[in-house]
C-alpha cells in the first residue's frame, strides 16, 4: 500500500496575468493548493505560463514558481468595430498562433493534472493549448461579466469558476452547466488586520477614535480623479472623520503641499501616504468607510471584510467592468457608486449619510458581507482537485 508521502506531486499549470487583478488570485490559489496538499503529505509542482513583460513574470519567480514566457497579442478595444482592425491589433493577433505552439510544447513537457487560467490576454494561447493537449482547463473569472480572454476560452473549458451568483445568467447558455460559484480568492492576511496596530504603526496620534475613519485609495499607483475630488472635499471630510489617504507615489508631493491650508486640528486627522504595503490589513480593519475604485480584487476584499464603500469606477476599465462591479453591489445595498463627472458635492452627498449614521454603516456592512466569500481560495482549490486528471 502506498503511503501519502509516496504519492507523485500534483502538477498544476497556471496561466494569466498582466495586471494584479488576474495575477494575485492565481497566486493565492497556488498557495492554498500547496498548503492543502502538504496536509496530505503531497507536493505541488507548478509552472506559470505568462507574458515576459507581465506582472506575473516578476511574481511567479519571487514565489519560487517556474515561469515560461510565451508570445501573445493584446486586443485593443474600440467602440467602432472598424477601428479594431488596426495595424497594432493585426500584428498582435498574428503572434497568437506562435504563443499557442509555445504553450503546447510547455504543456506536453510538463504534463499537468489541470490548467488554471485566470484571464488577461496572455491566458488565451495556454488555454487553447490545454484543449489541444486534452488537459482539463479551469477558468476563473474575477469580475461580474466574463472578460474577453475568458469569453474566448469558455468553449474550451472543463469548468468555469465565477465570483458571484449574478455572473451565472450572464454566461453563454452553452457553458452555464459547467460553471460554479467559488468567489474571488482573497489573501488570508487581508482578513486578519488589527485597527489598533494601524494607529500605532502609521503614527496616527491625532486621530479621534470617536469619529469614523475613511480609507481613500486609488490602487498602488493612485487615481487622479479620486485624489482631486477628495482634495477638494477634504476640509468638510475631516470635520466628519479621520482619513487615511493612499494617493500613489507620483501624487504625494502635490497633495502634501496642500496640508498647510488645513486647520491644525483637522490636519492631525489626516494621514497622507503614497503607498500602503504590509500594513494594508490593519488599515482596512481601522476603516469604517472606503472610497475607492471598483476593481474585482477590491470588491472581493471589501465584501469579505464587510466594509461599506463609495465606489468611483474607472470609466476606461476593460469592458466597463468596474462599472458593472460597482452597480452589482450598489443594487444589493452594499455600496454607493459615483459615475461620470464626480464632483465634491456628489462625494459629500454620498458620504455624509454614512459618516453620520453608524446604524446605516452597519446595515451596509452586513449587506456587503453577505456577498463576500472569504473561503474563495479554498473553493477554487476544491474545484481544481475535483477537475484534475485522475
Amino acid at each position: 500500500m502506498n503511503s501519502a508521502s509516496s504519492l507523485p506531486p500534483f502538477r498544476l499549470i497556471v496561466t494569466g496575468g498582466g495586471t494584479g487583478g488576474h495575477t494575485y488570485p492565481a497566486l493565492t490559489a497556488v498557495r492554498t493548493l500547496r498548503a492543502r496538499l502538504a496536509e496530505e503529505g503531497r507536493a505541488l509542482d507548478v509552472l506559470w505560463i505568462g507574458a515576459q513583460d507581465g506582472l506575473e513574470a516578476r511574481v511567479a519567480p519571487a514565489e519560487g514558481i517556474a515561469f515560461t514566457p510565451v508570445s501573445t497579442g493584446k486586443l485593443r478595444r474600440a467602440s467602432n468595430p472598424l477601428m479594431m482592425v488596426s495595424p497594432s491589433n493585426v500584428r498582435d493577433m498574428a503572434r497568437v498562433p506562435l504563443g499557442v505552439a509555445q504553450a503546447r510544447r510547455a504543456i506536453l513537457a510538463f504534463r499537468p493534472d489541470v490548467v488554471l487560467a485566470t484571464g488577461g490576454y496572455v491566458a488565451v494561447p495556454a488555454g487553447l493549448a490545454a484543449r489541444m493537449c486534452r488537459r482539463p482547463l479551469v477558468l476563473h473569472e474575477q469580475t461580474v461579466r466574463l472578460g474577453l480572454a475568458n469569453r474566448k476560452l469558455a468553449g474550451s473549458a472543463t469548468r468555469i469558476a465565477v465570483s458571484s451568483e449574478s455572473s451565472l445568467p450572464l454566461l453563454p447558455a452553452a457553458v452555464r452547466g459547467i460553471a460554479v460559484v467559488t468567489g474571488n480568492p482573497v489573501r488570508p492576511e487581508v482578513l486578519g488586520g488589527d485597527a489598533d496596530k494601524a494607529v500605532w504603526s502609521l503614527g496616527l496620534r491625532g486621530f479621534d477614535r470617536r469619529l469614523p475613519t475613511v480609507y481613500v485609495t486609488g490602487g498602488a499607483q493612485g487615481a487622479q480623479q479620486i485624489n482631486d475630488v477628495v482634495r477638494d472635499t477634504l476640509p468638510w471630510l475631516l470635520e466628519q472623520a479621520n482619513v487615511v489617504h493612499q494617493c500613489g507615489p507620483a501624487n504625494f508631493d502635490a497633495l502634501r503641499a496642500q496640508l498647510p491650508l488645513l486647520r491644525p486640528d483637522l490636519a492631525a486627522r489626516y494621514h497622507l501616504t503614497g503607498f500602503v504595503g504590509p500594513e494594508l490589513p490593519d488599515v482596512l480593519a481601522l476603516a469604517d468607510l472606503v472610497i475607492s475604485r471598483s476593481g474585482a480584487g477590491t470588491l472581493a476584499e471589501l465584501t469579505a471584510l464587510g466594509k461599506p464603500a463609495v465606489f468611483v469606477p474607472l470609466a476606461t476599465s476593460a469592458g466597463n467592468e468596474q462599472v458593472h462591479n460597482a452597480r452589482y453591489l450598489e443594487a444589493a445595498g452594499a455600496a454607493v457608486t459615483l459615475r461620470g463627472d464626480v464632483t465634491p458635492d456628489a462625494l459629500r452627498a454620498a458620504a455624509a449619510p454614512l459618516l453620520a449614521d453608524p446604524a446605516l454603516r452597519a446595515t451596509m456592512s452586513a449587506r456587503a458581507r453577505a456577498h463576500g466569500r472569504p473561503d474563495a481560495a479554498a473553493r477554487l482549490t476544491d474545484l481544481l482537485l475535483a477537475t484534475a486528471t485522475r
